[in-house]
């Protein structure tokens, strides 16, 4: 399955899409009316028609028990990270071998994670969710709200990557034209990295972890008390002033 997705990328023109089984748009909002903040993560479908848009701004509302104005708001920043998503559509991504680094640093209630693993750009198989339920299960992680918030991270940072591959075709386009037709293929940031696979979760994910780095991105996972919270908390409202 694996060389087979590779196939595909090297041998045809790859059109904008998040390099997963489900090409999701990674949402966040971070809203503020009145003194009173809202901010959540969560993922859309981009093929879902934008009705069900206010219909879910409604909800959220009605649930959390959110001043009525917040509904324009929310969809209104709902609407504006698909456009800009959608704006991509139907583009060019860079063609070529892609393993790329994923970079995990978060705080889901008592919860720390870090971890630092390369990512297959190649697999349009890879299942973050399903990855980000293993990695929960082997860690013995309790918390039902850590999954998702993994999960995210990498949909995101694979949003930025992918959006960083339009431009790559773009300027690959403009330098081949420039030199009339010359042979220039842009080169792997990772070089070679596949050549030394360690850890592979099926086709349904592309992690990649590097012999040599097995001591240095081992996972770290923390349970904070709730005095160690409190001060991460406060700190953290004295960096946010």
């Amino acid at each position: 399955m694996k060389g087979q997705a590779s196939a595909y990328w090297k041998a045809s023109a790859v059109k904008f899409r998040i390099p997963t089984a489900q090409n999701l748009v990674p949402i966040r909002l971070d809203i503020e009316v009145d003194g009173q903040r809202f901010r959540d993560a969560f993922t859309w479908n981009p093929c879902d028609p934008d009705s069900e848009i206010v219909v879910f701004a409604k909800r959220t509302v009605k649930d959390l028990k959110l001043p009525p104005v917040f509904v324009t708001h929310i969809a209104s920043s709902i609407q504006s990270q698909l456009a800009d998503f959608r704006s991509f559509e139907g583009q060019d991504m860079y063609a070529g071998e892609k393993i790329v680094p994923i970079k995990l640093d978060l705080r889901v209630n008592h919860t720390l994670i870090k971890d630092h693993f390369l990512w297959d750009m190649n697999n349009f198989e890879s299942d973050p969710e399903e990855f980000a339920k293993t990695f929960c299960r082997d860690l013995g992680i309790q918390d039902p709200e850590v999954a998702p918030a993994i999960a995210f991270a990498i949909r995101e940072q694979l949003y930025e990557i992918v959006i960083q591959s339009v431009a790559s075709a773009r300027e690959s386009r403009i330098s081949k034209k420039g030199r009339r037709g010359a042979d220039h293929t842009p080169a792997s940031k990772a070089g070679g990295a596949t050549l030394d696979l360690v850890k592979l979760f099926g086709h349904r994910s592309s992690v990649v972890r590097k012999r040599k780095e097995w001591d240095v991105y081992e996972p770290i996972v923390d349970l904070l008390s709730n005095e160690e919270m409190d001060a991460l908390e406060a700190r953290e409202e004295r960096n946010a002033r």
